[in-house]
């Protein structure tokens, strides 16, 4: 994310953002149908989302969301297996 970050910070503004909404709803839209076709359809989600934050206010809080909510599963599952090694 951080090259996407750095080719797309040496463009104009509105190339920029244009091509950040493109490809976000591409991949947001993709992520979508995946959810009920076979296909990573969570991490296309998150990766979509992920463009539209660099540009868009919701995007950016959604995305935040689902991080902390990611990181509370990555906790309870480090912890369950913890719990069950002793």
């Amino acid at each position: 994310m951080e090259k996407l970050k750095g080719f797309l910070a040496k463009l104009p503004h509105p190339v920029r953002w244009v091509i950040s909404i493109v490809l976000g709803f591409i991949f947001l839209i993709l992520g979508l149908v995946m959810m009920v076709t076979p296909g990573p359809g969570l991490l296309f989600i998150f990766l979509g989302l992920s463009l539209l934050a660099l540009e868009i206010e919701w995007a950016r809080e959604l995305n935040k969301q689902g991080m902390q909510g990611l990181e509370r599963i990555v906790t309870k599952v480090k912890s369950y297996f913890k719990r069950n090694k002793d």
